[in-house]
């Protein structure tokens, strides 16, 4: 079964999203200068290029990075989010087997995780 809960999750989409908005920059400023407009107008496009290709670059970063960043995941089972302070008061995270911070399995009465060596619960 699908859920929603809040975690981490790519954002390519908004990657994309910015390169379009980024054109609409480049756009925009070709059209401004030719048109005979106060140069403040380039400079306006220009801005509005470098905000686009900046924030092209941090959801690109985002959706390829590790631990990377959403509101929302979409997942097919309840699963802890190592990034989410909440995760301790999940059943799972005190009976054992994994580590709720890494996901790591554990054998035994272990005061602390072998593979990540945080102190469990």
């Amino acid at each position: 079964m699908k859920s929603i809960k809040p975690g981490r999750g790519p954002s390519m989409m908004g990657a994309i999203s910015s390169l379009f908005a980024a054109l609409f920059g480049v756009f925009w400023t070709v059209m401004a200068l030719k048109s005979g407009a106060p140069f403040f107008f380039g400079l306006f496009g220009l801005f509005f290029i470098g905000m686009a290709l900046g924030q092209a670059w941090y959801n690109y970063h985002n959706a390829t990075n590790k631990n990377r960043f959403s509101t929302f995941d979409i997942v097919d089972e309840e699963e802890l989010d190592p990034l989410d302070p909440r995760r301790l008061e999940h059943p799972s995270a005190t009976k054992g087997g994994y580590c709720p911070y890494c996901g790591a399995p554990l054998q035994g009465d272990f005061q602390f995780c072998p593979d990540c060596g945080e102190k469990l619960p």
